[in-house]
């Protein structure tokens, strides 16, 4: 594939950044080692940097050769998972409980990619704000960066960001306009019941039960009471309570995420949630407590982007690679919607080698794909700014 030369030529030293960042994964809000990193190399470029919001983010300004007033933010996610890695990789974590099990530790390397080849050759008019973020695994690093005034410090026309993508071929890009990703809730249900000797259950509000009930009873929520050519998933991802074999608790505490690709269905999941719980709670004897959490915003594509994409991506993996219209939403989130809320942008998909899903232990990102992610955002750059 047609990777931008300059950019070809250091992929080697692309590869080496990706594997330290890899060996030293920081979660969100913690990136100190990552942002300390980045904000090396940006300043070393000639990049104006700027650090501190969100907490650990950070921004770095270029301004392109030509005359031109027009803003053009690129964006990538720097933070880690709190798991454990299984790769055996040489270069894989040496951090307990931390893994870039998602691939942010390549978005950012791409990004630097694209940064030092636009601030070598800065063939391009206006200006680049490059946007590192932290905490983009639920914990609101997008809205942090935002509440400290991303784009009043930092306006933007337009911005951009990208996902590795194991479910696409290598090189394939994949690019949706409208709504592409899910929003979700993250919520935690406590069950209040009475406790008592296991040998004796008729002293108890048992609340093991009880929520046990209102597992079974929450699945029909999407099942029964959502249209069904709307897309929704209600999943219960934790179960905790008990201490004892012969001990019936007084609490349970549940948790798990909701999901749809509109506004008016997530209030909807939301209210039907509280009605079966009320009604689980009556029947049972115990009290039911639901905190449901706005976590993130459903990404929606601007068109004119997407098709910037596009135009820009055709140019580096050729056109059968791309794709637009056979490209499928997705029911997993991405906090970059909160960006795309306050300015249009696009948000897409890099295909590269292996079967195992992100967020899985043995996970494993293709080096392969970082001067290819590189070279696409510095085109839409050249494409979107050209040089006067």
């Amino acid at each position: 594939m047609p990777n931008i030369p300059h950019i070809e030529n250091y992929a080697g030293e692309l590869t080496a950044i990706r594997r330290d960042l890899h060996a030293h994964p920081e979660i969100g809000f913690e990136e100190h080692r990552t942002s300390s990193i980045v904000a090396e190399k940006l300043a070393g470029w000639g990049i104006a940097v700027h650090r501190g919001l969100g907490g650990t983010g950070v921004v770095g300004v270029l301004q392109g050769k030509g005359q031109g007033n027009r803003a053009i933010g690129l964006r990538a996610d720097m933070d880690a998972l709190p798991m454990e890695e299984e790769t055996g990789l040489p270069w894989r974590s040496t951090v307990q409980n931390r893994f870039h099990g998602c691939g942010h530790d390549g978005h950012t390397t791409m990004l630097l990619g694209a940064a030092r080849y636009l601030a070598e050759t800065r063939n391009f008019s206006g200006t680049v704000r490059f946007i590192f973020q932290p905490a983009e695994e639920g914990l609101g690093g997008a809205r942090a960066m935002l509440n400290d005034g991303l784009f009043r410090q930092f306006p933007c026309d337009e911005i951009y960001a990208l996902h590795n993508a194991p479910d696409l071929d290598p090189g394939q890009v994949g690019i949706l306009p409208g709504p592409a990703m899910a929003g979700a809730d993250f919520f935690d249900i406590t069950v209040k019941g009475y406790g008592s000797h296991g040998a004796m259950p008729n002293f108890s509000r048992d609340p093991i039960v009880a929520a046990s009930a209102l597992v079974s009873a929450l699945q029909t929520v999407v099942s029964r009471n959502i249209v069904p050519l709307e897309a929704a998933v209600l999943s219960i991802t934790q179960f905790h309570g008990g201490s004892a074999h012969n001990v019936i608790p007084s609490e349970v505490r549940l948790a798990g995420t909701a999901r749809a690709f509109s506004t008016k269905v997530r209030a909807q999941i939301r209210e039907r949630m509280t009605a079966v719980a009320n009604g689980i709670a009556a029947a049972y004897g115990v009290e039911i407590g639901i905190d449901n959490r706005d976590i993130f915003t459903v990404l929606e594509n601007h068109p004119e982007q997407c098709d910037a994409v596009a135009h820009a991506a055709r140019d580096i993996v050729g056109s059968d690679s791309v794709l637009t219209t056979t490209a499928s939403q997705k029911m997993g989130s991405e906090d970059f919607a909160d960006m795309l809320q306050a300015v249009p942008g696009a948000y897409f998909w890099l295909g590269h080698a292996g079967s195992v899903p992100v967020h899985n232990p043995g996970f494993v990102l293709d080096d392969g794909i970082l001067p290819v992610g590189a070279s696409i955002l510095a085109r839409i750059i050249e494409t979107r700014l050209p040089c006067q």
